[in-house]
């Protein structure tokens, strides 16, 4: 257990733990593969926002798994990627068959995201849980609807037995990003005493569930299944508008598929997503920029890191 002493995310620290880097004569392929799942009929716009930043982080191949209703309109608005359209239930979510069609990329992607702008609980569980099966072994982020995954099957209220929050864990580490009010629902806490106690609780969750958390908030706390804990203070509250996370995940995503480690994406994303949100302060002021904003920033912030 760590003795909940962080250590501070800064530009010297990444300096010396610097990402994956393809030759001057790399291509796409050397760059990684990423497979984003997500979107909703409602929501389409959070697979656009995480796809595009999985790019900017400098993924070199894009695939995006969406409700097929919405499947072609993003086609257009990304012409980076493949688009696939998968089956939608009623509630808006995406039919958890459609793993067995996404299981057929397994072997061909480098990463694989999961999550935001899904809606339909039920199904989007069904569905993790059949593509952890699938693509074992590879790096994967859960955000959004699809850390649901970690809770008991089922509404709480409707079980007939008392809940075991920690009966769920990953059978070999994955990323989850949560912010406080995610991880109150997804553990039973309470928001507050998570709020209070953020390094504890990551530390909770990433030993519980066998995952490294990303604990989002003002300062964000990143821990690790054997407890190790990093925290990260910056950015600034333009930070907290709709699609921010979304952003944040796909950024994470984009550099898992370069070959980064969970712990090491995560901390690089933190940083760079936080470092976009203090260069579109200075140019827009602290509030008002946009969420579509923010991965544009991130190509330059890459340079300006590893040689800070």
């Amino acid at each position: 257990m760590s003795s909940l002493d962080p250590i501070e995310l800064n530009p010297a620290l990444l300096r010396r733990w610097p990402l994956p880097q393809p030759g001057f004569d790399g291509d796409k392929e050397v760059r990684g593969h990423i497979l984003v799942v997500a979107g909703s009929a409602e929501m389409p716009g959070a697979a656009l926002l995480a796809a595009e930043a999985a790019l900017r982080a400098g993924a070199g191949k894009l695939t995006v798994a969406t409700a097929a209703s919405v499947a072609p309109h993003l086609g257009t608005a990304l012409p980076e990627a493949r688009v696939i359209g998968l089956g939608e239930t009623a509630a808006h979510g995406v039919q958890a068959d459609s793993a067995r069609r996404l299981g057929e990329l397994a072997g061909k992607v480098d990463a694989l995201l999961v999550g935001p702008g899904m809606q339909d609980e039920a199904s989007c569980v069904e569905l993790v849980h059949s593509l952890l099966e699938r693509f074992g072994g590879k790096p994967i982020l859960l955000d959004a609807q699809a850390m649901c995954a970690v809770r008991p099957r089922g509404e709480p209220h409707l079980l007939e037995e008392p809940v075991d929050w920690e009966q769920f864990r990953f059978p070999a580490p994955v990323l989850l990003t949560p912010h406080a009010g995610e991880l109150a629902r997804l553990t039973g806490g309470e928001r507050a005493h998570i709020e209070q106690e953020p390094h504890g609780a990551a530390l909770a969750a990433a030993e519980r569930w066998n995952a490294v958390v990303a604990l989002k908030g003002a300062t964000t706390v990143l821990a690790t299944p054997d407890g190790r804990l990093w925290q990260h203070q910056g950015g600034n509250a333009g930070l907290g508008i709709s699609g921010s996370g979304d952003v944040l995940a796909g950024i994470i995503a984009g550099l898992l598929a370069r070959g980064a480690s969970l712990e090491q994406a995560s901390a690089w994303g933190v940083a760079l997503h936080g470092a976009a949100g203090e260069q579109l302060a200075l140019r827009c002021g602290p509030l008002g920029y946009l969420a579509r904003e923010i991965a544009a920033e991130v190509p330059a912030l890459l340079r300006i890191l590893a040689a800070a």
